[in-house]
């Protein structure tokens, strides 16, 4: 290596640890900024900046109120904001290695994580990011073509990628005619290769094809429809958060034509997520307890059979007594071999179940690499794709 190479690598080594201490740095608490809740860092209306932890921690129990440290300018809690110039930093300066940092850990493209039954998952690539997607809420795999549909605020709610990342294509625009989205919370991709979209905005069930073409809304005075997916039969599964119901929509998605709404189940509480089993057709729910706060409120899944009949359940409590920390179930999904896998966005981790059959069972598979789990999907080669909603990023493991 040359001489003027080495000073060159030297300078651009200080000015990245330069920028770590000097802008990556809460200079209250002084410890390192990061996707996590606590550390990410807040603008202050008066233009300084501190990691959310220190203003919760400065803030009035009871007004929320608090001073700024530096220029003593009083504001809420409630009126700071994400920091997005450091937020997008940092995502710059993770891409820019080889590795995904979280909490001082990181997972390489060489960490290995095993699932039940000895199958080995290696993290292959990351992509997506803030600017490319804003706030996503769920993902669906496209059997048949490859590729994978994820819903967001962006200002076109569906994107398309390729399973190496690359945009295929997106649309939903609010208010365009033909293709509006407003608050998109679960998408799914149906058997014959269309698109199913739960829009809260309106209340409805939207169905595209891969052009963006809209092909069917289904609305039937539904509460606030949730999580979706596909049945083995191509009818779609839909929860509805407020009304505590499962539905079954049957349609033909090609000519657009309503065939029927079905109500499955009307006693749930508070169900979002939802999976189906393509071997078996078993549905998995995710309810969620009414109280606020993770400290307080806690998840049940829920294993349905084909015919509506519960197989099992586990809630929160219930995997506490198996494994030492509290699990926040986010999203789940069937494995090929009709195991039930969970997102856990507090503890930053994918859990493997095991088979309804052997609940209560929880088996760590992802512990490292991940920020906020929301929503994970399996590819036809068994690989997992997890949305990561702390850096607004896909994540792919595949398997070995």
């Amino acid at each position: 290596m040359s001489a003027k190479a080495s000073d060159s690598m030297q300078t651009t080594t200080e000015l990245l640890d330069q920028t770590e201490n000097s802008l990556l740095e809460c200079k209250v608490c002084f410890e390192k900024y990061n996707q996590q809740k606590k550390r990410r860092p807040r603008n202050l209306p008066c233009g300084h900046v501190m990691c959310l932890e220190c203003v919760t921690s400065l803030a009035h129990p009871r007004s929320l109120k608090l001073e700024c440290p530096f220029c003593r300018r009083a504001c809420k809690s409630s009126e700071t904001s994400d920091c997005l110039p450091l937020l997008h930093l940092m995502e710059i300066l993770n891409s820019s290695s080889n590795s995904v940092p979280v909490s001082g850990r990181t997972v390489g493209a060489a960490e290995d994580v095993v699932m039940p039954g000895s199958q080995v998952l290696t993290f292959h690539l990351s992509f997506g990011g803030w600017g490319t997607l804003v706030n996503p809420t769920g993902i669906a795999v496209c059997q048949r073509s490859a590729c994978l549909a994820v819903a967001h605020d962006g200002k076109k709610r569906i994107k398309l990628f390729s399973f190496n990342g690359r945009v295929i294509q997106q649309f939903g625009e609010r208010g365009q005619a033909g293709n509006d989205i407003r608050y998109p919370t679960d998408v799914t991709i149906t058997l014959d290769g269309h698109i199913a979209v739960t829009d809260s905005g309106d209340r409805s069930v939207k169905v595209f094809d891969f052009n963006g073409r809209g092909k069917l809304v289904i609305s039937e005075s539904f509460g606030l429809p949730w999580g979706l997916d596909t049945t083995p039969q191509n009818d779609v599964i839909m929860t509805d958060s407020v009304a505590g119901a499962l539905y079954r929509l049957t349609a033909d998605f090609k000519r657009g034509e309503l065939k029927g709404v079905e109500k499955l189940c009307s006693n749930l509480c508070d169900p979002r997520k939802v999976a189906v089993s393509q071997a078996s057709g078993a549905i998995a729910v995710i309810e969620h307890s009414m109280a606020k706060g993770p400290s307080c409120g806690c998840t049940m899944l829920k294993v349905f059979a084909a015919d509506m009949q519960l197989i099992s359940q586990v809630d929160t409590f219930g995997l506490n007594l198996v494994f030492p920390s509290k699990i926040y179930a986010s999203d789940v999904t069937f494995s090929r071999e009709g195991q039930v896998i969970v997102t856990d966005g507090y503890n930053q981790a994918v859990f493997c179940l095991g088979k309804p059959e052997e609940f209560p069972m929880c088996k760590p598979i992802i512990t490292q690499g991940l920020s906020y789990p929301l929503a994970l999907a399996f590819t036809p080669d068994s690989s997992l794709i997890v949305l990561d909603g702390g850096d607004h990023s896909l994540k792919v493991f595949t398997a070995s």
